[in-house]
């Protein structure tokens, strides 16, 4: 019989013990779909994957992804160093948060949003001030702007929603830049800008150079279909990214990322025609449910939300029972994803009976 070890006696912050670590969606069963991860469903390009074959692993990576960085600042006519690339954008926030708030200090974000930023804020010391979202799953603007007092450093902004798929408009992301103090950093995490097909929605590409207290984030994961590879990227001030460089984990970024980011760049067209087939296959996916009356809020990413509430776990167990694997969020509800075609079917089936079996649920109104 194996002795179980003694209860370690290392003193560790209490509220980082208190503090749930991040889980990944859960992988998917044999003849099941995984639409918990909002991964990108279709096979990288051959040519990335020439491009990442021809490294050398035996080398340290460039630490400052140098051609990647100057191939951004080309593209979004920036300096060098007003780009900042990273192992994931949520890597960078996590720099960004470590480089502007002190224990003490406060971060405000909307709440229900990206799940990491809780852990994120905790892990830096700081304080999470969430804000509660409107009705329809949106940010509350108005109300982040109101819950801003002096301890507040970071203001993060995430359009498309994650998980709610809902997004900020230009005007209400403009009208929120006008109430907040400027010395406060807002990050405007748009992980799925490629996604949105709304032409109200706010683009950070059209606010660089006009806040000095503004960051952009984006990534390669999901519509270039580079999740795998951990490679995203920040634009704004120069100042403000070398502090986030200084807090940095040297080398994280790898060459195979850099490599394979240029490649998708170099075949971004190709790229842009699978994520127009996602955001056909969402609107129509989207369009069905909310014909079976489940209060699903229109999405601009590549998932959708539906909101279960207290029903959560037993709406998760249909899901599985036809082979869709959501990402569970509890309480509150399940984020699925667009997925393959071959997932439509059984997805809106799950819904059918969902729908069915939950008059609860179709009770509640349809987002507009």
């Amino acid at each position: 019989m194996t002795e179980q070890p003694k209860e370690t006696k290392v003193r560790l912050r209490t509220e980082i013990l208190q503090t749930a670590p991040y889980r990944q969606g859960k992988p998917a069963p044999a003849n099941s779909f995984k639409l918990s991860s909002n991964e990108n469903p279709f096979p990288p390009l051959p040519e990335v994957l020439e491009a990442i074959a021809a490294i050398s692993i035996n080398r340290y990576p460039d630490a400052a992804a140098t051609k990647l960085s100057e191939r951004l600042a080309e593209r979004f006519g920036l300096s060098r160093d007003e780009v900042h690339v990273g192992s994931g954008s949520v890597s960078i926030l996590a720099q960004l948060i470590q480089a502007a708030a002190r224990p003490g200090e406060e971060v405000l974000y909307s709440w229900r949003s990206f799940e990491a930023y809780p852990g994120l804020v905790t892990v830096a010391g700081a304080t999470s001030v969430q804000v509660p979202n409107t009705p329809e799953h949106r940010h509350d603007l108005e109300a982040m702007a109101n819950a801003v007092t002096d301890k507040t450093r970071v203001a993060i902004v995430c359009t498309p929603n994650n998980p709610t798929g809902t997004i900020v408009t230009k005007s209400e992301f403009e009208g929120f830049m006008s109430a907040v103090p400027d010395d406060v950093l807002v990050i405007l995490d748009e992980a799925y800008v490629e996604f949105v097909t709304d032409s109200n929605a706010v683009n950070g590409k059209e606010l660089l150079g006009k806040y000095e207290n503004l960051v952009i984030l984006r990534t390669f994961s999901k519509a270039y279909g580079l999740a795998g590879l951990r490679v995203g990227y920040a634009l704004g001030p120069s100042r403000i990214l070398d502090a986030a460089r200084v807090t940095a984990i040297p080398l994280s970024v790898t060459e195979a990322a850099q490599l394979g980011a240029m490649a998708a760049l170099d075949h971004e067209s190709k790229l842009l025609e699978r994520v127009k087939v996602l955001t056909e296959r969402r609107d129509a996916t989207v369009a069905q449910v909310r014909a079976l009356g489940l209060p699903v809020p229109q999405s601009q990413s590549n998932f959708f939300w539906l909101p279960s509430g207290e029903d959560s776990s037993q709406v998760n167990d249909r899901l599985l029972d036809h082979g869709i694997v959501g990402r569970l969020l509890a309480p509150g509800g399940i984020r699925i994803s667009i997925g393959e075609a071959e997932s439509v079917e059984p997805l809106l089936e799950a819904c059918k009976q969902i729908a069915s079996e939950f008059q609860s649920l179709t009770n509640l109104p349809i987002p507009n």
